[in-house]
């Protein structure tokens, strides 16, 4: 009888090929975004001149902050499709609190936080229903969102509300050694969220929940519990993000989150977290908004047309959907 088992020699290749394997999934993100800034580098002059590279910082801000936030709910195999709704009512929220040509209001600083915290009670409701109920996420987050933009044109009255607080105002136009200041506050929602995902129960137990919330149920993990928390967390950075961009753009609007739903998305999955759950993480999404953030400045550098732009981005979201079905089609195998 012939044996199959391979030789000592094939064993250590399969195992060398495996950790070569394993190091290009996992460095790949990485690995995108060194070539990419290389071969912009080299087309264009102006890529790596001061004076881009803070306009890129200053571009992916936003940006980060509300893939942070999705990060959490990706890694649970869910998704929020709230964000631009949670981003105008939170916007038009924190103007109309903060001094503005609508009313009297000058809460100061108070303002930022009811709008924030109109992000997190969002995140709540989006939470409680999705596991209360039952409903699927993307479900309960669709309509959530669409009722974001209909109590943001309740507020908005027609008219978007102008933000008169300077002291606020240059939190988004204003810079510190020649950094915006939105940088800074996305740096510092990214190390909270790093905190959150590596130190707390709420991070761990994403992974696991994700990975396979059946086991998860069985070791007693309260999957409810911290899902409904992921939700506030999604929700919360989704609040930071409009009142972000409302401080950059001067006013509360309905349209302020608009076309960053998407772009957030495709980041999080470009960046290697799986949209089933289970793998990923927010310094992951860092990686991920990098390389939407260089390739769509680099594509405008060089020249490209706009409307081939569009069809580069279109296909690198592609390759960044094939990647992650891979992932998870080899994932499925090993379980067998």
């Amino acid at each position: 009888m012939t044996s199959t088992a391979p030789k000592l020699g094939e064993s250590v290749r399969i195992d060398r090929g495996t950790r070569i394997k394993k190091f290009l999934v996992g460095a790949g993100p990485l690995l995108a975004l060194i070539v990419l800034a290389g071969f912009f580098t080299i087309a264009s002059p102006t890529f790596s001149t001061p004076g881009n590279l803070s306009i890129l910082l200053t571009q992916l801000s936003i940006l980060m902050v509300i893939g942070i936030g999705l990060t959490f709910v990706i890694l649970l195999g869910s998704i929020d499709l709230s964000v631009e709704g949670v981003m105008a009512s939170s916007s038009l929220v924190f103007v109309l609190f903060a001094t503005n040509d609508r009313n009297d209001f000058e809460f100061g600083i108070f303002a930022v936080l009811a709008g924030v915290l109109t992000g997190s009670l969002f995140g709540l409701i989006n939470g409680l229903l999705h596991v209360r109920l039952g409903i699927p996420s993307f479900m309960v987050t669709l309509g959530m969102g669409a009722v974001g933009i209909g109590v943001a044109t309740v507020l908005f009255g027609g008219r978007a509300p102008r933000l008169l607080d300077d002291g606020l105002r240059v939190w988004g136009v204003g810079n510190t050694a020649g950094i915006s200041n939105l940088v800074f506050i996305a740096a510092a929602v990214l190390a909270i969220a790093f905190i959150i995902q590596r130190f707390t129960r709420v991070g761990r137990y994403g992974y696991v929940i994700g990975g396979d919330e059946p086991i998860a149920k069985l070791s007693g993990i309260n999957i409810r519990k911290y899902k409904v928390l992921s939700f506030v967390l999604s929700g919360t950075a989704a609040g930071v993000a409009g009142v972000m961009a409302a401080t950059q753009l001067g006013v509360g609007d309905t349209t302020i989150g608009g076309g960053l739903l998407f772009t957030a998305i495709t980041a999080v999955v470009l960046g290697g977290t799986l949209l089933v759950g289970g793998r990923g993480g927010v310094v992951q999404t860092l990686i991920g908004v990098g390389i939407i953030t260089v390739l769509a400045n680099g594509l405008i550098l060089v020249g490209v047309d706009p409307y081939i732009q569009q069809a580069v981005q279109g296909l690198v979201i592609v390759i960044a959907v094939i990647a992650s079905g891979w992932s998870l089609r080899r994932r499925v195998r090993v379980i067998k």
